[in-house]
C-alpha cells in the first residue's frame, strides 16, 4: 500500500502515529523467488507459487501452484533459506531503543499456503478425501513455521503475528470440526511456542470465524483481526469482550471503499459501542485499500480518538 500512496500515509501516521514497531531484521536470500510482488504481471514467491497480477498495489492470485500433482509432494522442500540465512542480529538492539510495541509478521499461514502450493479446489478436495500426501505436507509446512516461532520466540519482541483467511462471507471455508481436528493443534502448537516464552500472539483472518473465536481463545490468541462487518458485532462483544483484543476492523468492502466520511464515523461508533465500552480490548485500525479515500481512512482513526462520552447514549449507529 505505501508504495502506492506513499504522500497520503506519511501524512496520516504524522496526526496518528502507530504504536506499533517493527525491529530490524531482514530474512534469508529466496532461492525460487523472481519477479516483483504487486506489480502488473506475474512474480514467484519463496516457496515456488505463480502469482499473477491484474492491478498495480494488488497482491494478486495464484494461478500457478507448484504442487498440482500429489506425486510431487515428495520432492517437494519448504524454503528453509529463509529462517536458515536470517539475520536478527539487531532485532534486541531495535527493541530495547524503542518504546513502542514491537511487533513482526511471519510467513506462518499454513491454510492459505496449503491453498497456494495446490490450489484451492484442490486443496478442498485433498482435505476432504484425507490424503495422505497432504496430511505429509501439512507435517512438513508445520515444521517450517514451528521453526519460524521458536525463531522468533528466542528474541525480544513484544508480539508474533500469523495469518490464515478461514471465512467467506457468511461461514467457515471447511466445516468446524476439520479445522478442529487439523488445523487448531498446529495453531495451538504456534500459540504455545510464543507463550513460553513470554510473547503475546496476533492472529488475522478475513470472513465470517464467528464459529471459531472460543478456540482462538482457547489456545492462547491474544489479538484478534477479524472482518467484523462480515459477523453479528454485537453479539461478538457480548460473548468475547474481556476475554480477548479485538484488533480492528472497519468495514472495507462498503463503508470505507464507499461511504463517506460519516458512514466511517458512524461504523467507528458502533464497534466501539459494541467492543469497547470504555474498557479498553480495541486495536484501532482499519485496512487502507488501494481506491480508499483518504479522508475515510482520516475518519477511522478521528472517531476513534474522541472521547466515548461523545458516543450517542444508544451506544451504536447501528444499521438496519
Amino acid at each position: 500500500m505505501h508504495w502506492f500512496r506513499a504522500g497520503e500515509l506519511e501524512a496520516v501516521l504524522r496526526r496518528f502515529p502507530s504504536d506499533f514497531g517493527v525491529p530490524s531484521y531482514r530474512y534469508g536470500a529466496a532461492e525460487r523467488a523472481r519477479g516483483e510482488p504487486c506489480r502488473r504481471g506475474e512474480y514467484v514467491d519463496a516457496w515456488g507459487c505463480v502469482w499473477h497480477v491484474a492491478e498495480d498495489g494488488i497482491v494478486g492470485e495464484v494461478k500457478e501452484p507448484p504442487l498440482r500433482d500429489l506425486a510431487d509432494i515428495a520432492t517437494y522442500r519448504p524454503p528453509f533459506e529463509l529462517l536458515d540465512g536470517a539475520d536478527l542480529s539487531r532485532v534486541n538492539e531495535s527493541c530495547a531503543g524503542s518504546s513502542l510495541f514491537m511487533r513482526v509478521g511471519t510467513e506462518t499461514r499454513p491454510f492459505e499456503r496449503l491453498q497456494f502450493l495446490r490450489g484451492t479446489e484442490q486443496l478442498l478436495m485433498d482435505l476432504a478425501y484425507g490424503e495422505p500426501e497432504i496430511e505429509r505436507l501439512i507435517r512438513m509446512l508445520h515444521e517450517f513455521f514451528c521453526r519460524e516461532m521458536e525463531m522468533w520466540a528466542a528474541t525480544d519482541v513484544d508480539g508474533v503475528q500469523f495469518m490464515d483467511d478461514w471465512g467467506s462471507q457468511t461461514a467457515l471455508l471447511i466445516s468446524p470440526q476439520m479445522w478442529r481436528d487439523i488445523f487448531k493443534p498446529l495453531y495451538r502448537d504456534y500459540c504455545n511456542i510464543l507463550k513460553s516464552r513470554g510473547k503475546f500472539v496476533f492472529f488475522h483472518s478475513d470472513g465470517n470465524i464467528e464459529e471459531i473465536y472460543p478456540d482462538l481463545i482457547e489456545i492462547g490468541v491474544d489479538a484478534l483481526n477479524s472482518q467484523l462487518f462480515c459477523m453479528d458485532i454485537e453479539r461478538l462483544g457480548e460473548l468475547y469482550r474481556g476475554k480477548i483484543t479485538f484488533w480492528g476492523e472497519i468495514d472495507r468492502q462498503q463503508v470505507l471503499s464507499f461511504g463517506t466520511p460519516d458512514d466511517v464515523r458512524a461504523a467507528v461508533r458502533r464497534v466501539r459501542a459494541a467492543l469497547d465500552r470504555g474498557q479498553g480490548g480495541v486495536i484501532a485500525q482499519c485496512e487502507w485499500g488501494l481506491e480508499t479515500p483518504a479522508e475515510n481512512v482520516l475518519a477511522v482513526f478521528e472517531e476513534w480518538d474522541r472521547p466515548l462520552d461523545c458516543l450517542s447514549a444508544g451506544g451504536a449507529d447501528r444499521p438496519e
